[in-house]
């Protein structure tokens, strides 16, 4: 009789025994998709905002292009990260049917975190070498995409709370 109870208790907690999370699991899903579509918006607004007022300040339009450049590049981050934050997510309730632990999920973390430090190496050295751009301007640009990912997802997250 106990091998009966303890069998229906385990199967209570099976993902088919327990649906009940997934909606809400798709629901978080939809609202981080919705944040870092925005996010994404904003970092572009302001690479643009960043680099007219590098133009009205230098009057140079290869100042304006580093510091859109750079934008560009922050840009690009953001986008790989949100790309990558939605990927997990979608696939959290087939990966819980096949059991993949944390531990895959963790080397996910770090493999993503790498990817995006290579491409932001990679698309700033690109620019400062071939395009030959100013690399203060260039930083600078990317600074402030960084910023305003930073800062609007911060807000975004806390507006979406209430």
């Amino acid at each position: 009789m106990s091998k009966d109870a303890a069998n229906a208790q385990q199967q209570c907690l099976t993902l088919s025994g327990n649906a009940a999370i997934i909606p809400a699991l798709f629901e978080a899903e939809a609202r981080e998709r919705k944040i870092a579509r925005q996010v994404v918006w904003l970092q572009i607004l302001g690479t643009l905002t960043g680099a007219s007022i590098a133009y009205s300040m230098k009057g140079t339009p290869q100042f304006a292009l580093a510091v859109l450049c750079g934008g560009g590049v922050s840009v690009a981050n953001g986008t790989l990260l949100a790309w990558r934050m939605s990927r997990p997510a979608s696939s959290f309730a087939s990966e819980a049917l096949h059991s993949l632990g944390v531990t895959h999920q963790l080397r996910l973390l770090y493999f993503y975190a790498a990817e995006r430090f290579l491409v932001v190496a990679t698309l700033l050295s690109l620019c400062m070498a071939a395009l030959k751009l100013s690399p203060f301007a260039l930083l600078a640009g990317f600074v402030t995409g960084q910023s305003v990912l930073l800062v609007a997802r911060l807000l975004l997250s806390k507006l979406r709370q209430r």
